[in-house]
């Protein structure tokens, strides 16, 4: 790109200026990227990388968004600009037809060997949110480099402006000064903006007032409303999923703490209720058993990794919400 960025350190009130050096940037910088791919962008995940596809080629780093949307990440390391362009999009035409279940083999296999995590519980850790019902229902280009040249530029341009081809660019440079200290600079070819998504594919997450609706049809609404006035408001953040109202900490980014599952209550079972028991045991500050004790109709499901344990429990009557709301208080103070 012609608008090269230039450093400069500032010393007493004197300015040094820190020249680019040269190296074999890209190929660091693919390690750099799977080990803080926020270096690129803040709202992905990294599920994959040296990916094979059904075509034989090798994508540098799949990665996923908060949405379920694929992100290809594709270096260009030795190719040629007209390189680099073609096969991002020969790794696109073969991700565009990617199922749920092969994303997540893809994934899974790839966390396991990282972090011993799945796909899953590295999704809701991330991004503190529910785990999407569908996933790639779109899918994002990001084409990485020390520099993209003049043809590189035009042919993304016209991808995206004339096409709505959802590709970027992402050029990096290399500073090192006189001390050996290193430093990265990136600038996006095309700035972040919103477009428009067609989600009639997609389960949009519930309003206030549907779940409302469904806590009545399944006859848990006077249980759901009182919970949700005794206890939601001063202690948790909360929004809406696809199955409910996920509660999280007060805080920015917040952990996912409790599930209110209203789409799986029943007027015979009740108010249906998961909870990520060390979690809301350190946000509360409770013991864990102890707070496994307020929770009516108690039964642990799982042990995670990501997550710890975690439980499920039913309100089946507004005096059991009575009862654990006074519990709760009275174990908090």
């Amino acid at each position: 790109m012609s608008d090269q960025i230039r450093l400069w350190e500032i010393s007493k009130d004197k300015l040094n200026e820190i020249t680019e050096s040269k190296l074999d940037l890209e190929f660091r910088l693919e390690t750099w990227l799977d080990n803080d791919i926020s270096i690129l962008a803040d709202d992905i995940l990294v599920i994959g990388r040296q990916v094979i596809t059904d075509y034989g080629g090798k994508l540098d780093l799949l990665c996923i968004d908060r949405n379920g949307d694929l992100v290809i990440v594709e270096l260009k390391k030795d190719k040629t600009s007209r390189e680099v362009t073609a096969q991002a999009l020969d790794y696109a035409s073969w991700v565009k037809d990617l199922s749920k279940e092969r994303v997540t083999e893809i994934a899974n296999a790839y966390l396991l060997t990282k972090n011993g995590s799945n796909l899953e519980d590295a999704f809701c850790d991330k991004f503190s949110s529910e785990f999407p019902d569908i996933l790639n229902y779109q899918h994002n280009i990001i084409i990485v480099a020390a520099q993209i040249d003049s043809i590189s530029e035009r042919i993304i341009k016209y991808l995206s402006e004339t096409y709505g081809v959802r590709i970027n660019v992402a050029t990096f440079q290399y500073f090192r000064d006189s001390s050996g200290r290193e430093l990265l600079a990136r600038k996006m070819f095309i700035e972040a903006e919103i477009k428009p998504v067609n989600i009639s594919k997609k389960n949009p997450n519930l309003t206030i007032e549907q779940l409302l609706e469904i806590a009545d049809s399944n006859e848990v609404g006077k249980v759901y409303r009182l919970l949700y006035d005794e206890v939601v408001p001063d202690i948790f953040w909360i929004n809406t999923t696809t199955k409910g109202l996920a509660l999280r900490e007060r805080s920015q980014n917040g952990k996912l703490i409790l599930n209110l599952l209203l789409t799986e209550s029943t007027p015979r079972n009740g108010l249906k209720v998961k909870v990520y028991i060390d979690r809301i045991s350190n946000y509360l500050n409770i013991d864990a058993e102890e707070f496994a004790n307020l929770l009516p109709n108690y039964q642990e499901i799982e042990q995670n990794d990501s997550f710890g344990l975690i439980a499920e429990g039913f309100f089946k009557t507004e005096e059991q919400v009575n009862q654990f709301v006074a519990k709760l208080n009275q174990v908090r103070s």
